[in-house]
């Protein structure tokens, strides 16, 4: 089978301006925060300034919003759809309820609505934040004071529990023009909702009373339907990319998958004001003539799914493309039934705003068994490479990798080679990758691949307790596939990178990364004979089967957490830091009488916020009595300039705009009722 790259197909580029703001690379403008990321380029910049190394440790609470999902009526917060689904779990436990054990919890667990995951991240628009809950609905808050203007419950949690971690959404988009503006955002159960910015009303002359359908014609799923883990087919957990008047939007897709068939996770457009379909993007071919049809052996396209952007896109308004960073095909650690490459998944693909049509791609990861989505807003960025200006799509990885690209043409930067990796696999029927792609530049930004020389040897008695941790696990190098015994993966499933993406300053052409170092090992074994719905060759058990330190220690070297500053003028590392000192760690019996250097670990997986003087992070401990805590880094050197305590975790990412001649920050974080926090100087 001949190989498709793709980082050199490129059509001809026709430089449209779309109607809409010109700063969709620059951060933030006049105080406001209009989009996820600040921009559309992804940038989590701003260039307010009143907030600085001098007097960040002063910020004080300005106010504090509670979630308004403490006041759903839970007498009927589980739809009757759940019920078929249930009944069969009891069956198979009586069956068998040793097996079924680990499966039943996930499954009661999911079917009951929770309101705590508040990972949202607000907007700001002319002095109102519109913010979603974790369950699916939206609400609209005074930046000034808190107070609630309006809610709008869309009640999806009537359906069902959504795919695949479902009581959680990570914020709406905002479209304006002449005198209407709206506020979007899809559900856990498979609609965008458009309602009025002012009111929270529906928009009624988008689509039917101010929702579509996103099931609508897309293959094996059917409304109303709902799995053998009491999960809906299809949902939305991250906010729509709205460029002019086209409203973009990417799905979420149970990847916990009993069968080789799937929806396929194509991405969909529709018209801002009336909510026509305007295209699809096929993330899965669906024909034998369609580009990349041929990497899917045995026309495996027919029925393989998932290859959904679950995570945030980024747009050039200027340039017209959206860039979707799109994850991993059905299973995501078997790939058996779908042998090949299988473009687009794990692949990065520039398409056009209006039409959909694919102006680029680079698939990341080739045949992908390592739940390597690709888990963040590609960040847009103007650099100087070499002499030469470039208009540059830097995507970070799960694997720890940033691929950078020319992102008129889809060129990389810098070289990306396919390089040998191990192949060998005790799975029947699989056929891993031998060749997938390495960036040459920049180095990694987190640790990649496991061996002995990489566990933790604080002393020998730790040394020696990690190895007999590890003995009968697969070690190897990053790409290492699965195998029964268990192949220790490094980064996790969980990257690496992940959903909160990194930070891009506009002056200066930096990227800052923060990443986790973390292992995850994978339990696969064949179908049970009960199994009977299953038409997978190898079915995963758990994400938890792996090594254990005693008392827990960490297994690996650290650092554990860390922000990466690199300059992508010249793809060097400028600074690494760790994330906190890891106090949490510092203070194991075995560890706290050693002379340790700081070891992060403290970091909790929100996302950066830059400003004009700093970057700041949120962390999980290292606050004056222990606790979470809002941190400020100098851009330059990674030195902690700052820190304020906060009265719970953080847990979105970060947002600064100015009321009058005030900046604030506000951001969510959990607690018992979980919120909204703003933050500012005293008066």
């Amino acid at each position: 089978m001949q190989r498709l790259r793709g980082q050199f197909l490129v059509a001809i580029v026709t430089w449209t301006i779309l109607t809409g703001p010109a700063w969709a690379q620059q951060g933030s403008i006049d105080g406001e925060w209009r989009s996820h990321s600040a921009d559309n380029g992804a940038t989590k910049y701003s260039p307010l300034a009143e907030i600085t190394a001098a007097n960040f440790a002063d910020l004080e609470i300005a106010w504090r919003w509670d979630t308004v999902d403490t006041h759903l009526p839970w007498s009927t917060a589980t739809g009757s759809s759940l019920l078929p689904a249930r009944a069969v779990f009891d069956l198979l436990a009586q069956d068998k309820p040793e097996r079924w054990a680990e499966w039943d919890g996930v499954n009661r667990s999911l079917t009951r609505p929770s309101f705590r995951a508040l990972v949202g991240t607000p907007l700001m628009v002319d002095g109102v934040l519109y913010l979603s809950t974790a369950l699916y609905r939206a609400a609209a808050i005074d930046a000034a004071t808190g107070k609630t203007l309006w809610v709008h419950d869309p009640k999806a949690y009537e359906s069902g529990s959504p795919p695949p971690l479902p009581w959680r959404h990570r914020g709406v988009a905002y479209w304006e023009r002449n005198d209407s503006a709206r506020v979007f955002w899809g559900t856990g159960d498979g609609f965008l909702i458009a309602v009025d910015a002012r009111t929270g009303l529906p928009a009624e002359e988008f689509g039917d009373g101010g929702r579509v359908d996103l099931l609508d014609g897309l293959p094996r799923t059917t409304r109303g339907e709902v799995d053998l883990l009491n999960l809906l087919p299809v949902g939305s957990q991250s906010p729509p990319m709205v460029v002019g008047d086209t409203v973009i939007v990417g799905s979420t897709i149970n990847d916990r998958a009993l069968t080789r068939e799937a929806p396929p996770g194509w991405v969909r457009a529709y018209d801002a004001r009336t909510g026509r379909h305007k295209w699809d993007f096929h993330t899965v071919p669906q024909s034998p003539d369609e580009l990349g049809a041929d990497t899917w052996l045995n026309d495996s396209w027919r029925y393989s799914g998932n290859t959904n952007v679950w995570s945030l896109m980024s747009a050039d308004n200027e340039l017209g493309f959206v860039y979707l960073p799109i994850g991993t095909a059905t299973n995501d650690y078997y790939g058996g039934a779908r042998l090949g490459d299988n473009l687009f998944a794990e692949s990065l693909v520039a398409v056009d705003v209006e039409t959909g049509q694919r102006e680029w791609h680079f698939q990341m990861v080739h045949h992908g068994l390592w739940d390597y989505d690709l888990p963040a807003a590609p960040n847009l960025l103007d650099i100087t490479v070499n002499g030469r200006d470039t208009k540059a799509v830097a995507q970070v990885s799960k694997q720890g990798f940033v691929y950078t690209f020319d992102r008129v043409t889809g060129e990389p930067i810098w070289p990306i080679e396919e390089r040998q990796v191990p192949t060998n696999t005790d799975l029947v029927g699989e056929v891993p990758s031998p060749t997938p792609p390495f960036p040459t530049r920049p180095a990694p930004f987190e640790y990649q691949g496991t061996s002995v020389e990489d566990l933790v040897d604080f002393t020998p008695e730790i040394r020696q307790l990690a190895i007999t941790a590890v003995d009968g696990f697969r070690l190897g190098p990053l790409f290492t596939p699965q195998m029964r015994s268990g192949t220790i993966m490094r980064p996790s499933v969980g990257g690496g990178a992940n959903w909160s993406g990194a930070a891009v300053d506009p002056d200066t052409g930096y990227l800052y990364v923060p990443s986790v170092n973390a292992h995850s090992t994978i339990g696969l074994s064949p179908p049970e004979p009960h199994e009977t719905q299953s038409t997978l060759g190898y079915v995963r058990r758990s994400l938890s089967a792996g090594p254990v330190m005693p008392r827990g220690l960490p297994l690996w070297k650290p650092p554990y957490s860390r922000m990466t500053a690199i300059d992508m003028n010249t793809g060097d590392h400028a600074w690494m830091t760790p994330m906190g000192r890891g106090d949490r760690i510092r203070n194991h019996p075995m560890l706290r009488d050693l002379n340790l250097p700081a070891l992060g670990g403290d970091w909790g997986r929100a996302g950066p916020l830059l400003t004009k003087t700093l970057l700041i992070q949120s962390l999980v401990a290292g606050g004056t009595n222990g606790g979470p805590r809002l941190v400020a880094y100098d851009k330059t050197t990674g030195a902690e300039v700052g820190s304020v305590d906060l009265p719970s975790g953080a847990l979105g990412a970060p947002i600064t705009y100015t009321l009058g001649d005030k900046q604030y920050i506000a951001m969510t974080v959990g607690g018992q009722v979980p919120g909204l926090l703003a933050l500012r100087l005293p008066e």
